[in-house]
C-alpha cells in the first residue's frame, strides 16, 4: 500500500468491520475534533492507551509530524493481533508499535518522553492513566481523552443507569482532575461522545487554568 487512495480504502473498511463488529472507534463527530488537534500540533513521539483494532493509531500516525512514532497499548491479545494486521497494510507499520498487556501495568515500565498521550481504554481508569504518564511527557505534551462526557450521563442531567454509574462517576473526576491539574489548560468537546483535550502550559507556573471553547460543555 503506497499511495492515499488505498490508505483511505484502508481506513473505510476498518470502519466497516468496526461497525459491523460493534467495535469502538473514534465517531465521525469526535474524529473532526481529533484530527484537529494532531495536525495542529505535529505530535512527534506518541502514546496511545487503547488500541482497539488500530483505527485511531492510524490516524495519529498519517497525520503527526512527517517522522512520528507511535507506541500503543492493547489489552486484548486478540485485538491487539488484528491490529496489527490492519497496521501491516498500512504505509505507517513501520512507525507504529504495539505493546499487548495491562495498560496500567505497562505504563510503569515505558521511558518516553512523548510529547502526545491519546486515552481510549477502560473509563474507568482515566484518572490512573494520567497520574502514569506524567512522568513520560514532555513539557508542552497534549493529553486527548476520548468518551469523557460518556452518552451525555457525565454531565447531561439524565440519571445513569446503574451499570454506568462507577464509570460516570470516574470521568467526572477525570474531568475534574485534569481541569484543576497545575500547569495544564484543558478544553472538553461535546462532537462525537465528549472529547477532553489537556495541553501543558510550561509558562503556567503551576496555575490551575481551564479554558473554554465555543464547544466547551458548561457547568
Amino acid at each position: 500500500m503506497t499511495d492515499t487512495s488505498d490508505f483511505e480504502r484502508l481506513l473505510r473498511e476498518m470502519e466497516a468491520y468496526a461497525a459491523e463488529h460493534h467495535v469502538p472507534i473514534i465517531n465521525e463527530n469526535g474524529r473532526q475534533v481529533f484530527l484537529s488537534v494532531i495536525r495542529d500540533l505535529r505530535p512527534h513521539r506518541v502514546l496511545e492507551i487503547g488500541t482497539a483494532i488500530g483505527y485511531s493509531v492510524l490516524l495519529l500516525a498519517a497525520n503527526g509530524a512527517a517522522d512520528a512514532h507511535v507506541t500503543t497499548l492493547e489489552l486484548s491479545e486478540e485485538r491487539a493481533a488484528l491490529a496489527h494486521g490492519f497496521i501491516a497494510r498500512s504505509p505507517y507499520a513501520d512507525r507504529i508499535e504495539i505493546l499487548q498487556g495491562d495498560a496500567g501495568e505497562l505504563l510503569t515500565k515505558l521511558a518516553g518522553p512523548y510529547d502526545f498521550v491519546f486515552i481510549d481504554a477502560a473509563k474507568g481508569q482515566y484518572v490512573d492513566y494520567f497520574e502514569k504518564v506524567q512522568p513520560l511527557l514532555t513539557a508542552d505534551a497534549t493529553i486527548v481523552a476520548d468518551n469523557v462526557l460518556f452518552r451525555g450521563y457525565v454531565m447531561g442531567e439524565e440519571k445513569a443507569p446503574r451499570r454506568y454509574r462507577t464509570i460516570v462517576k470516574r470521568l467526572r473526576r477525570y474531568i475534574e482532575l485534569t481541569s484543576h491539574a497545575a500547569g495544564y489548560e484543558t478544553e472538553i468537546f461535546e462532537r462525537g461522545d465528549g472529547l477532553a483535550v489537556s495541553r501543558r502550559c510550561p509558562a503556567a507556573s503551576g496555575a490551575n487554568e481551564s479554558r473554554e471553547s465555543s464547544e466547551e460543555y458548561h457547568t
